[in-house]
């Protein structure tokens, strides 16, 4: 025995995950703006440690400007000692130097056997600030201010010189502690983004799961609670399957009754030529026009079922009665037809449906009617609604019912099928549209209300 295999299914394009691009865009946002933030954080914060080094070598400049007079012999001495011991410290990383004029320059202890170079090409008004590498084991942040001292008419040169060691030691503790903080805060963004992002899919993953479940066959349609960005879909995809179980099921009910309706003429056909009568040629005819009529039905209605699912179904109701009044016309010609009403109706169908269920109800209003017709075109809460009146002798309400049941006729003396209205109900009911029979109050005679969704 051949094992049963299920086909294999559509290859799907995958063009990647969802779940990696946002984390990846995500991850991509958060670095560039942390880097950038870092970026000005650290300018900011350098700026500022600077800034407060500055500070401090202007004050010292300043307190030694403040502590500077001339002796008898006309040179700069202090008259009182700069407080920091580091100044009385050799090659401390703090100095202090003051040249001017022809005199040698006065250094600081710390400075021992060397000297701050001094540009005199340029004038220190205000104080100036700027670095140095004039000694090889150090690089320095020298301020400077020219000055003139009472007592003495050369302009002095005041310079405070300080080992950037301690400064740049302070900056890069500040930018370690920096990228240390926004990487971080960096790692822990992007583990928060990518949380969400799968905590945020996981409703995608259980719809996965349900749909599964509902081609297994393990149920009916997709159940649980959704969010609200996801229940809309859900409750679309429910109405599909919905749908396409309707049509199966119409489907499968058309099979059978197709079937159904061709057993009894075939039963009949087959006993005629066992029994060999001698009319067997015209109950081959007689059934095979059953049969035929059958099959016209039931196409009718597959046809129908299969444009319903049409989001385009749209027909003009206007022009398509236009087009059965002429053709009713030209087959009953001692027959009135008038139409009235909105020209400008759309309904939910197909123009050819449409065009068979108004040329059934137009024709046996024309066949069994007593010489008029009145067709009324109107919108009603939604719907197009058509009226169909003639001035026959109507149907009795005990048989309003059952007429719409195929093969059913009244008048066996003209000729017909008895399909006409079964198809105009089947056709409607499809479309979601209804009919119903009326007494005239018009034209005393029969009334048929037909109802389809308004587009």
């Amino acid at each position: 025995m051949t094992a049963v295999t299920d086909p294999p299914r559509p290859y799907v394009r995958v063009t990647g995950s969802i779940s990696r691009r946002m984390i990846a865009i995500a991850a991509i946002w958060i670095m560039v703006l942390l880097t950038g933030g870092g970026y000005a954080l650290d300018r900011v914060l350098t700026s500022a440690v600077s800034a407060n080094f500055d500070d401090q070598l202007e004050f010292l400049l300043n307190t030694m400007l403040a502590s500077a007079e001339i002796d008898s012999e006309g040179e700069l001495v202090f008259n009182r000692q700069l407080a920091d011991q580091r100044f009385l410290e050799p090659n401390s990383g703090l100095y202090w130097q003051i040249s001017g004029g022809d005199f040698a320059p006065f250094p600081s202890r710390s400075l021992w056997d060397r000297r701050l170079a001094t540009n005199q090409k340029h004038s220190d008004q205000n104080v100036h600030i700027y670095d140095s590498k004039q000694f090889p084991s150090e690089t320095l942040r020298i301020a400077e201010l020219d000055a003139t001292v009472p007592g003495s008419p050369v302009r002095w040169r005041f310079q405070i010189a300080q080992n950037r060691l301690a400064l740049d030691e302070q900056v890069s503790a500040l930018r370690r502690v920096l990228v240390r903080s926004f990487l971080l805060l960096g790692a822990g963004l992007i583990v928060m983004v990518a949380l969400q992002t799968i905590w945020g899919l996981l409703p995608l993953r259980r719809l996965r799961f349900e749909i599964q479940r509902l081609r297994e066959g393990k149920s009916t349609r997709v159940e649980g609670s959704m969010p609200a960005e996801i229940a809309p879909m859900v409750e679309e995809l429910n109405a599909l399957v919905t749908h396409n179980d309707r049509q199966a099921e119409e489907a499968r009910r058309h099979a059978g009754n197709l079937a159904h309706a061709l057993k009894t003429p075939l039963t009949v056909i087959m006993n005629a030529a066992a029994a060999g009568q001698a009319d067997l040629a015209e109950t081959v005819i007689r059934e095979a026009r059953t049969m035929r009529r059958q099959v016209d039905h039931h196409l009718a209605r597959a046809r129908a079922v299969g444009r319903r699912g049409s989001a385009h179904s749209r027909a003009d109701v206007w022009p398509s009665i236009e087009a059965v009044e002429r053709a009713v016309a030209r087959l009953y010609p001692n027959v009135r037809i008038d139409i009235d009403g909105q020209k400008d109706l759309i309904a939910r169908i197909e123009r050819q449906d449409l065009d068979e269920i108004l040329g059934n109800l137009v024709e046996n209003a024309a066949k069994y009617g007593g010489g008029s017709v009145f067709a009324t075109v109107r919108a009603n809460a939604g719907f197009v609604e058509i009226l169909v009146e003639d001035d026959g002798m109507g149907i009795p309400e005990a048989d309003r019912i059952r007429i719409f049941d195929r093969g059913v006729r009244l008048d066996s003396g003209k000729p017909g099928t008895g399909l006409g209205l079964a198809i105009v109900r089947d056709v409607a009911e499809i479309y979601e549209g209804t009919v119903s029979l009326e007494e005239s109050d018009d034209l005393g005679g029969l009334l048929v209300r037909l109802r389809l969704p308004s587009a």
